[in-house]
Protein backbone atom coordinates (compact mmCIF):
# COMPACT_ATOMS: atom_id res chain seq x y z
CA UNK A 1 0.00 0.00 0.00
CA UNK A 2 3.09 2.24 0.74
CA UNK A 3 4.89 1.31 -2.48
CA UNK A 4 1.71 2.03 -4.22
CA UNK A 5 0.96 5.54 -2.52
CA UNK A 6 4.76 6.20 -3.04
CA UNK A 7 4.37 5.21 -7.35
CA UNK A 8 0.86 7.27 -7.28
CA UNK A 9 3.03 10.45 -5.35
CA UNK A 10 6.05 9.80 -8.24
CA UNK A 11 3.39 9.61 -11.38
CA UNK A 12 1.32 12.94 -10.16
CA UNK A 13 4.77 14.78 -9.17
CA UNK A 14 5.98 14.01 -13.09
CA UNK A 15 2.83 14.75 -14.20
CA UNK A 16 3.29 18.22 -12.52
CA UNK A 17 7.06 18.36 -14.09
CA UNK A 18 5.39 17.95 -17.48
CA UNK A 19 2.96 20.95 -17.42
CA UNK A 20 5.83 22.97 -15.96
CA UNK A 21 8.37 21.90 -18.65
CA UNK A 22 5.53 22.54 -21.42
CA UNK A 23 4.81 26.03 -20.04
CA UNK A 24 8.14 27.01 -19.46
CA UNK A 25 9.20 25.52 -23.17
CA UNK A 26 5.86 27.72 -24.60
CA UNK A 27 7.17 31.30 -22.82
CA UNK A 28 10.45 30.54 -23.76
CA UNK A 29 9.45 29.95 -27.45
CA UNK A 30 7.54 33.54 -26.62
CA UNK A 31 10.55 35.16 -25.68
CA UNK A 32 12.78 33.52 -28.68
CA UNK A 33 10.26 35.07 -30.95
CA UNK A 34 10.10 38.42 -29.58
CA UNK A 35 14.22 38.16 -29.07
CA UNK A 36 14.65 38.74 -32.63
CA UNK A 37 12.74 42.19 -32.81
CA UNK A 38 14.52 45.95 -30.81
CA UNK A 39 11.84 47.68 -29.42
CA UNK A 40 12.28 51.16 -30.99
CA UNK A 41 13.88 49.76 -33.91
CA UNK A 42 11.24 47.29 -35.19
CA UNK A 43 8.40 48.33 -33.61
CA UNK A 44 7.50 51.25 -30.99
CA UNK A 45 5.23 51.16 -27.96
CA UNK A 46 2.62 54.14 -28.61
CA UNK A 47 2.23 57.42 -26.54
CA UNK A 48 -0.79 57.06 -26.47
CA UNK A 49 -2.11 53.56 -26.33
CA UNK A 50 -5.79 52.91 -27.48
CA UNK A 51 -7.47 50.22 -26.31
CA UNK A 52 -8.97 47.39 -28.60
CA UNK A 53 -12.43 47.54 -30.35
CA UNK A 54 -12.23 43.94 -30.52
CA UNK A 55 -14.23 41.11 -28.35
CA UNK A 56 -12.51 39.89 -24.95
CA UNK A 57 -9.64 37.36 -25.82
CA UNK A 58 -9.03 38.65 -29.42
CA UNK A 59 -5.73 40.36 -30.60
CA UNK A 60 -7.00 43.85 -32.98
CA UNK A 61 -4.22 44.20 -35.53
CA UNK A 62 -4.73 47.58 -37.50
CA UNK A 63 -3.52 48.13 -41.14
CA UNK A 64 -3.60 52.38 -41.46
CA UNK A 65 -3.65 52.88 -45.15
CA UNK A 66 -4.57 54.65 -48.34
CA UNK A 67 -5.83 54.12 -51.17
CA UNK A 68 -3.45 56.12 -53.35
CA UNK A 69 -0.24 55.36 -51.68
CA UNK A 70 1.94 52.88 -54.08
CA UNK A 71 3.52 51.56 -50.90
CA UNK A 72 -0.16 50.22 -49.57
CA UNK A 73 -0.94 48.80 -52.82
CA UNK A 74 2.17 46.32 -52.79
CA UNK A 75 1.63 45.62 -49.50
CA UNK A 76 -2.31 44.69 -49.82
CA UNK A 77 -1.67 40.84 -51.42
CA UNK A 78 0.50 39.91 -48.34
CA UNK A 79 -1.86 41.17 -45.68
CA UNK A 80 -4.54 39.51 -47.73
CA UNK A 81 -2.58 35.92 -47.36
CA UNK A 82 -2.08 36.83 -44.03
CA UNK A 83 -5.41 36.99 -43.37
CA UNK A 84 -6.59 33.54 -44.45
CA UNK A 85 -3.62 32.05 -42.68
CA UNK A 86 -3.58 34.58 -39.69
CA UNK A 87 -4.40 33.12 -35.84
CA UNK A 88 -8.03 32.53 -34.81
CA UNK A 89 -7.71 34.83 -31.65
CA UNK A 90 -6.60 37.76 -34.15
CA UNK A 91 -9.06 40.25 -35.51
CA UNK A 92 -7.85 42.63 -38.54
CA UNK A 93 -9.12 45.93 -38.63
CA UNK A 94 -8.40 48.40 -41.80
CA UNK A 95 -8.54 51.74 -41.11
CA UNK A 96 -8.06 54.35 -43.67
CA UNK A 97 -6.17 57.15 -42.95
CA UNK A 98 -7.45 60.75 -43.43
CA UNK A 99 -4.72 63.93 -43.66
CA UNK A 100 -7.03 65.78 -46.31
CA UNK A 101 -9.75 65.88 -48.43
CA UNK A 102 -8.48 63.90 -51.29
CA UNK A 103 -8.15 60.87 -48.26
CA UNK A 104 -11.12 61.50 -46.41
CA UNK A 105 -12.75 60.85 -50.34
CA UNK A 106 -10.93 57.53 -49.94
CA UNK A 107 -12.00 57.04 -46.71
CA UNK A 108 -15.71 57.35 -47.31
CA UNK A 109 -15.50 54.97 -50.28
CA UNK A 110 -13.75 52.44 -48.10
CA UNK A 111 -16.41 52.81 -45.16
CA UNK A 112 -19.56 52.28 -47.87
CA UNK A 113 -17.92 49.31 -49.20
CA UNK A 114 -18.33 48.08 -45.76
CA UNK A 115 -21.60 49.45 -45.17
CA UNK A 116 -22.76 47.55 -48.65
CA UNK A 117 -21.20 44.63 -47.64
CA UNK A 118 -18.95 44.55 -50.49
CA UNK A 119 -15.32 44.31 -49.46
CA UNK A 120 -14.85 42.01 -52.26
CA UNK A 121 -14.47 45.40 -53.94
CA UNK A 122 -11.61 46.52 -51.82
CA UNK A 123 -8.50 45.00 -53.95
CA UNK A 124 -10.40 46.40 -57.14
CA UNK A 125 -10.68 49.80 -55.73
CA UNK A 126 -6.88 49.52 -55.68
CA UNK A 127 -6.26 48.00 -59.05
CA UNK A 128 -8.70 51.09 -60.40
CA UNK A 129 -6.32 53.60 -58.98
CA UNK A 130 -2.85 52.16 -59.74
CA UNK A 131 -3.69 50.36 -62.67
CA UNK A 132 -6.49 52.22 -64.62
CA UNK A 133 -5.07 55.49 -63.31
CA UNK A 134 -8.60 56.29 -62.00
CA UNK A 135 -8.25 58.19 -58.92
CA UNK A 136 -11.35 57.90 -57.68
CA UNK A 137 -11.26 61.02 -56.15
CA UNK A 138 -11.72 64.80 -56.95
CA UNK A 139 -11.50 68.68 -56.81
CA UNK A 140 -14.88 68.58 -54.74
CA UNK A 141 -16.89 66.12 -52.74
CA UNK A 142 -19.66 66.15 -55.12
CA UNK A 143 -17.55 65.19 -57.77
CA UNK A 144 -16.03 62.44 -55.96
CA UNK A 145 -19.74 61.50 -55.22
CA UNK A 146 -20.28 60.64 -58.99
CA UNK A 147 -16.88 58.75 -59.65
CA UNK A 148 -17.98 56.27 -56.31
CA UNK A 149 -21.41 56.79 -57.78
CA UNK A 150 -20.57 55.31 -61.00
CA UNK A 151 -17.99 52.78 -59.91
CA UNK A 152 -20.47 50.74 -57.40
CA UNK A 153 -23.33 50.92 -60.25
CA UNK A 154 -20.63 49.44 -62.47
CA UNK A 155 -20.34 47.00 -59.90
CA UNK A 156 -23.87 45.46 -59.58
CA UNK A 157 -24.91 48.15 -56.95
CA UNK A 158 -27.99 50.33 -57.46
CA UNK A 159 -27.75 53.85 -57.62
CA UNK A 160 -30.73 53.77 -54.36
CA UNK A 161 -28.27 50.90 -52.62
CA UNK A 162 -24.98 53.53 -53.16
CA UNK A 163 -27.20 56.60 -51.82
CA UNK A 164 -28.65 54.75 -48.63
CA UNK A 165 -25.01 53.40 -48.13
CA UNK A 166 -22.89 56.76 -48.53
CA UNK A 167 -25.25 58.31 -46.55
CA UNK A 168 -25.71 56.46 -43.53
CA UNK A 169 -25.01 57.12 -40.02
CA UNK A 170 -22.62 54.31 -40.06
CA UNK A 171 -20.13 55.57 -42.91
CA UNK A 172 -19.97 59.06 -41.22
CA UNK A 173 -19.12 57.61 -37.50
CA UNK A 174 -16.69 55.18 -39.37
CA UNK A 175 -15.35 58.56 -41.12
CA UNK A 176 -14.97 60.39 -37.45
CA UNK A 177 -13.11 57.80 -35.87
CA UNK A 178 -10.46 56.98 -38.59
CA UNK A 179 -9.97 60.74 -38.21
CA UNK A 180 -9.80 60.84 -34.69
CA UNK A 181 -7.29 57.43 -34.86
CA UNK A 182 -4.85 59.41 -37.64
CA UNK A 183 -4.80 61.71 -35.27
CA UNK A 184 -4.23 59.36 -31.69
CA UNK A 185 -1.82 57.52 -33.41
CA UNK A 186 -0.09 60.04 -34.66
CA UNK A 187 0.28 58.78 -38.61
CA UNK A 188 2.89 60.23 -40.15
CA UNK A 189 3.38 57.50 -43.06
CA UNK A 190 1.39 54.77 -44.48
CA UNK A 191 1.31 51.97 -44.38
CA UNK A 192 1.23 51.45 -40.83
CA UNK A 193 0.73 48.32 -38.68
CA UNK A 194 -0.85 48.83 -35.03
CA UNK A 195 -0.77 45.91 -32.85
CA UNK A 196 -3.95 45.88 -29.65
CA UNK A 197 -3.76 49.83 -30.14
CA UNK A 198 -0.38 49.12 -28.33
CA UNK A 199 2.38 49.14 -30.72
CA UNK A 200 3.03 50.15 -34.52
CA UNK A 201 5.39 48.87 -36.66
CA UNK A 202 6.06 49.16 -40.88
CA UNK A 203 7.63 47.43 -44.00
CA UNK A 204 10.65 49.58 -43.41
CA UNK A 205 10.88 48.98 -39.88
CA UNK A 206 10.13 45.32 -39.79
CA UNK A 207 12.97 44.46 -42.76
CA UNK A 208 10.67 43.64 -45.48
CA UNK A 209 7.19 42.50 -45.99
CA UNK A 210 7.86 38.94 -44.74
CA UNK A 211 9.46 40.15 -41.68
CA UNK A 212 6.33 42.37 -41.29
CA UNK A 213 4.13 39.48 -41.47
CA UNK A 214 6.28 37.39 -39.27
CA UNK A 215 6.61 40.39 -36.31
CA UNK A 216 2.66 40.98 -36.69
CA UNK A 217 1.94 37.32 -35.60
CA UNK A 218 4.95 37.69 -32.80
CA UNK A 219 3.22 40.52 -31.34
CA UNK A 220 0.02 39.15 -31.49
CA UNK A 221 0.82 35.95 -29.76
CA UNK A 222 2.40 38.15 -26.92
CA UNK A 223 -0.31 40.18 -26.34
CA UNK A 224 -2.45 37.33 -26.10
CA UNK A 225 -0.53 35.74 -23.57
CA UNK A 226 -1.18 38.97 -21.04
Amino acid sequence: MKRGLMIAGAIIAAAAAAVVSVRACAETGTSHALSQWQAGLNYVLLEKPQPPSVASGKVEVDEVFWYGCGHCYALDPALESWKQAKAGYVEFVRIPVIWGPVHRQHAKLFYTLQALGRTDLHTVVFDTIHREGNMLAANTDEEARALHRAFFMEHGVTEKAFNDAYDSMSVATNLSRAEQLTQVFAVASVPLIIINGKYSTSVSQAGGTPQLVALINDLAASEKRR
